[in-house]
């Protein structure tokens, strides 16, 4: 476990932060709760505009929003959560904005080059300095997003321990990622593009399936590999076979 002491420092910050998140909800009168709900949507769309600047080709994010949502829809990734949120309620008497705080709190938590930087500090020198301040960073982030949306951003916490564990434990093959910096950059643009859906819909503008649009974060990362592969090609000087007569 000690591999990934840095994923498990940001996990527990997570569900610390939900836990006092949901304790202060309790405590807010109701008066409060659209206002704290507008907050989170336009915080919300804030991050998710300033996300989609990382993007190098708009492009990429935008193909990969349209087939990665095909794919989400296909596979029901929305449906899936919307369950999962209905048998809460039903259940353990758990309501709340489940797909929102989710959806959001897991991209806000999990996609930029933060998370891979530091899951390659940890997992190839064992230090947790960038894990640390990103601890800290989603600590208090979800206690926000908890008081606002509910239990959902609880979810969240198992997606850190899932992706950031995971890139720990392959970090040495996942060390030529930070050579190719428009692989994460496309990723993030479509992470922001997802966080305007949710955004929106908390503002009560549109509703949007944001779920079915998680796929694309992973087309649009391979994109931006093949793409700046290309590219470095492209710009190599090309052989000059006289050159050594």
């Amino acid at each position: 476990m000690g591999a990934i002491r840095g994923t498990l420092l940001n996990t527990a910050t997570v569900l610390a932060g939900a836990t006092i998140g949901l304790a202060a909800s309790q405590a807010l009168p109701e008066s409060y709760e659209r206002l704290a709900l507008a907050a989170v949507g336009l915080g919300t769309l804030a991050l998710g505009f300033r996300m989609f600047g990382s993007s190098k080709n708009p492009l990429v994010p935008i193909g990969s929003l349209i087939f990665g949502g095909l794919l989400g829809h296909l596979l029901g990734i929305q449906s899936a959560i919307e369950q999962l949120a209905a048998w809460a309620q039903s259940t353990i008497g758990r309501g709340g904005r489940v797909e929102e705080a989710f959806v959001t709190t897991s991209i806000l938590f999990c996609v930029g080059p933060m998370t891979l930087l530091g899951c390659l500090e940890d997992g190839l020198e064992g230090k947790i300095h960038l894990l640390g301040i990103k601890s800290i960073l989603d600590g208090i982030s979800s206690v926000f997003f908890a008081a606002a949306l509910g239990w959902g951003v609880y979810l969240s916490a198992g997606t850190v321990l899932i992706i950031q564990g995971g890139l720990t434990l392959g970090a040495r093959a996942l060390r030529p990622l930070t050579e190719r910096p428009m692989t994460l950059d496309e990723s993030t643009a479509v992470g922001g593009c997802i966080l305007l859906a949710i955004g929106l819909g908390l503002l009560g503008v549109v509703q949007i399936p944001s779920a079915d649009f998680l796929p694309a974060l992973f087309l649009a990362g391979g994109a931006g590999w093949v793409l700046e592969g290309r590219q470095r090609a492209l710009e190599q000087p090309p052989p000059r076979p006289w050159a050594d007569e």
